[in-house]
C-alpha cells in the first residue's frame, strides 16, 4: 500500500513527493522513465494506457493527479485514460491538482470548457465515487523566476509581469500545493475542492514589495502584455507553448481578478495559510 505521484520528478509533483518521503510515508513516483527519480521508490507510466495506469494504481492508499502541459486534445485522451483507470483499480483516495485551470468559477471568462481535459478528469473522479479532492491553485508564484522575469528584478529592480497593477490574483507556491496536497491524500473528511492560495489576491505592488523585502532592494513592478510575455518565452518553452500562455493572459485580461473563493479555501476548510512572497523567496532561494 502506497501513495502514487504523478510527475514526481517535476515542478508540482516532486515537492509533494519529497514530503511524503521524507515523513516516512509509503510513496511512489508515476512518471515515464524511473531513472529521473535516481532510484526512489518509482513506477512506470503511460499517462494514455488505462493498462500501464491500473497496474500503478491498484492498493493505492491515494494517488495525486495532474495533467501535463501538452497539447490539448493529448491532454483530453490522457484525462480519459486516468479516469477510466481510477475506476477499474479504485485507489483509496485520489487527489487532483487544477495546475491553475479555474473549474469554480462558473459563468466567468476564465472557467474552463465542459469539454475542456481539466473538466473531464475532474467530474471523472467525481462521478467514480471513489474519495476524492480538488486541489484548485490560480498562478503559481514559480512562474516569477522564469529567467527574464527574475533576471530583470535582480538587473534593474523591475518586476515585470502580464497582468494590471491592480489585478488581484491568490498567488501560490508548488510548496503551498504540495502541503495542501499532503493533508488531503491522508485526510479524508474534507472532499470536493480546495482552493489554494492568498485571500485577499496580492497586486503588482504587493508581489514587488515581496521581492523588495528579499533582495533588501527597492523592486517595482511594470505590467507587460500578454504578447511580449509570450516573446519573452518562445526561446524558453517554444513557440507554440509561448502563445498558449500569452493566450491565457489575454484571457485573464478579461476578468476582474484571478482570486479564489472564501468558502471554499484552504484557509477556511483546513486552516492553511500559503507563504507570503518574502516567505516563499526565503524557502525556494535558500
Amino acid at each position: 500500500m502506497s501513495y502514487v505521484i504523478h510527475g514526481a520528478a517535476g515542478a508540482q509533483g516532486g515537492p509533494l513527493f519529497r514530503r511524503l518521503l521524507a515523513s516516512g510515508k509509503p510513496a511512489v513516483g508515476a512518471v515515464r522513465n524511473t531513472a529521473t527519480l535516481e532510484g526512489k521508490p518509482a513506477v512506470a507510466v503511460d499517462n494514455a494506457s488505462v493498462e500501464s495506469l491500473v497496474s500503478a494504481y491498484r492498493h493505492a492508499d491515494g494517488l495525486f493527479v495532474h495533467l501535463p502541459v501538452t497539447a490539448e486534445p493529448e491532454r483530453v485522451r490522457q484525462a480519459k485514460s486516468i479516469v477510466e483507470a481510477i475506476n477499474l483499480a479504485r485507489p483509496g483516495r485520489v487527489v487532483i491538482s487544477t495546475s491553475g485551470s479555474i473549474i469554480d468559477s462558473p459563468g466567468s471568462v476564465l472557467q474552463a470548457p465542459d469539454d475542456s481535459a481539466i473538466a473531464i478528469l475532474t467530474r471523472g473522479v467525481r462521478e467514480s465515487g471513489v474519495s476524492h479532492a480538488i486541489v484548485a491553485p490560480r498562478l503559481y508564484l514559480e512562474n516569477l523566476l522564469l529567467p527574464p522575469i527574475f533576471e530583470a528584478v535582480k538587473a534593474e529592480g523591475i518586476l515585470r509581469y502580464p497582468l494590471g497593477a491592480d489585478f488581484a490574483v491568490s498567488w501560490s507556491s508548488h510548496l503551498d500545493v504540495a502541503e495542501v496536497a499532503e493533508r488531503l491524500l491522508v485526510d479524508h473528511s474534507v472532499s470536493g475542492l480546495v482552493g489554494v492560495g492568498q485571500r485577499p489576491g496580492l497586486d503588482g505592488a504587493a508581489l514587488a514589495r515581496g521581492f523588495s523585502r528579499h533582495l533588501s532592494r527597492p523592486v517595482a513592478f511594470e505590467a507587460l502584455s500578454p504578447e511580449s510575455f509570450g516573446d519573452l518565452l518562445t526561446p524558453l518553452f517554444g513557440a507554440g507553448a509561448a502563445a498558449a500562455v500569452a493566450g491565457l493572459y489575454r484571457a485573464l485580461a478579461q476578468a476582474p481578478d484571478n482570486v479564489i473563493a472564501e468558502e471554499t479555501s484552504a484557509q477556511r476548510r483546513l486552516a492553511m495559510t500559503p507563504r507570503s512572497v518574502e516567505q516563499w523567496l526565503a524557502d525556494i532561494l535558500s
